[in-house]
């Protein structure tokens, strides 16, 4: 079953993403992804597109509950809606 997860990192460095929009496969491999960048600029990936820095995982993204484990970062489920609401977002700029 397809997930759709919205990870944010405290204390990114400069230059590294803050927000990050994931589409995941069945087995957690990312299929698109948004990320959004300090400055309000978007980066985007998915199988045959890149944008900025931005490109899909190598590896499945790990749970939300070892995600969560670190202070660094925020996570949560989101509905198809919303990702593609930012996808549309980010890939009409």
């Amino acid at each position: 079953m397809t997930a759709y997860i919205y990870s944010k990192w405290h204390s990114s460095p400069q230059g590294s993403p803050v927000e990050f929009y994931s589409e995941l496969d069945n087995e957690r491999y990312e299929v698109r992804k948004v990320e959004v960048f300090r400055d309000g600029s978007y980066g985007y990936a998915d199988k045959s597109n890149a944008t900025k820095s931005t490109k899909l995982g190598v590896v499945p993204v790990p749970s939300l509950e070892e995600i969560a484990g670190d202070p660094e970062f925020d996570i949560k489920v989101i509905t198809p809606k919303q990702f593609d609401e930012k996808w549309q977002e980010a890939t009409s700029k």
